[in-house]
């Protein structure tokens, strides 16, 4: 089977968790193409060479650039910080070199835009790295959508919730700073890009955000807490994101709720290996939600385990996400979400920000041109 040499930009908690999946993914999905870790680089030599001895890579490399231009290195994961990301994929770009790159795609609208015009006009494969909607689970919702199991849907409801930064003493850090590193730069991104993938483009947005604890151990906040967001789809369908990195006890609250006109779905990735499905079939009194174990039968769950049941993990999502970009390398063909599928989002953001200055209702299309 032939290897691919792999780069990857950046050791932290995303550089491992795409470390491991290449190192895995030949095995779980016997994919065509085989990933050889071929070199990482870091923000030094030193911390490149001590994530190359624990991840299992050939080299270390002290700067992107060198990694880059490197001949043995053929497609290339940025898991670096997101004002990074232009940079480092439109180097690899220009060399003809696939690149799967973490969410946000950049720090800024026009940098998301230049990314999205690079990979095009290179015809290079590239894809962005949203892991959440990965799941066998709601890659089942996804297929229930599409063969219409629910009827014509009314109303979606989307969150993701998280308790990291809830603790008004939890020191100042990074993610205090900048409104690209807050919680709608750095969090809604995924409840957006769920919400898109699950209902379509967005049409329009009602926005408003804020800062809960402004003042922290080390400094003075100025990016936001939570953000809500009341939308129209342009499918009509109303709907509502919410995200927060202060809601008390909630983990990992990506979790939706989609009404039809036949049915219902419900999901919480803290199970992440159900599904809730109700069906509006049969007498009333015995109707209700089902819930509905991943299995063999779902999507991208049979080369984990053979077990219904057993369940998929966070480090899976990532191995699914690593064989979708072989397959895109592989067949040349552009496999969801791409560079553009990031742009999207980054409108709907955009959107939002000048909604909450507007104090009004505004279309996500002011934001959208053609590249």
């Amino acid at each position: 089977m032939p290897e691919i040499g792999i780069g990857i930009v950046g050791g932290g908690y995303m550089g491992k968790a795409h470390s491991v999946a290449m190192a895995s993914v030949g095995a779980i999905f016997g994919t065509h193409l085989r990933p050889r870790l071929e070199m990482i680089a870091a923000s030094s030599l030193e911390s490149a060479e001590r994530y190359r001895a624990a991840f299992g890579f050939a080299r270390a490399a002290a700067d992107w650039q060198t990694l880059i231009n490197d001949p043995a290195v053929e497609a290339v994961v940025i898991a670096s910080p997101q004002e990074t990301h232009r940079a480092i994929a439109e180097a690899a770009l220009a060399l003809g070199k696939p690149v799967l790159c973490e969410k946000p795609l950049a720090d800024t609208i026009q940098d998301s835009r230049a990314m999205v015009a690079a990979a095009e006009a290179a015809g290079v494969p590239n894809m962005i790295g949203f892991n959440y909607i990965r799941t066998p689970a709601s890659q089942f919702v996804r297929q229930l959508l599409a063969d219409g199991a629910i009827g014509r849907v009314t109303w979606f409801r989307m969150e993701h919730t998280e308790d990291f930064l809830s603790d008004p003493d939890e020191p100042f850090s990074w993610r205090c700073r900048g409104m690209a590193n807050g919680n709608l730069g750095d969090l809604a991104p995924h409840p957006i890009n769920a919400a898109l993938a699950l209902m379509g483009p967005i049409a329009r947005v009602f926005a408003d955000y804020e800062t809960v604890h402004v003042d922290r151990p080390g400094g003075t906040v100025d990016n936001d807490d939570q953000a809500q967001l009341m939308c129209r789809f342009e499918n009509g369908v109303m709907g509502h994101i919410f995200s927060s990195r202060v809601a008390t006890g909630r983990k990992m609250g990506y979790a939706y709720e989609i009404s039809g006109t036949k049915g219902a779905i419900r999901f919480d990735q803290e199970d992440q290996n159900a599904v809730w499905l109700y069906l509006a079939e049969g007498p009333e009194a015995t109707r209700g939600f089902r819930k509905i174990l991943t299995g063999p039968a779902h999507p991208d769950y049979l080369p984990f385990c053979q077990g219904p049941g057993h369940g998929t993990g966070y480090q899976d999502q990532i191995i699914i996400e690593a064989k979708d970009f072989l397959t895109a390398i592989e067949t040349g063909a552009p496999v969801w979400p791409t560079f553009r599928d990031g742009l999207a989002v980054a409108e709907v953001i955009a959107a939002a920000e000048a909604s909450k200055s507007r104090e009004a209702w505004v279309d996500v299309s002011e934001f959208q041109t053609t590249l």
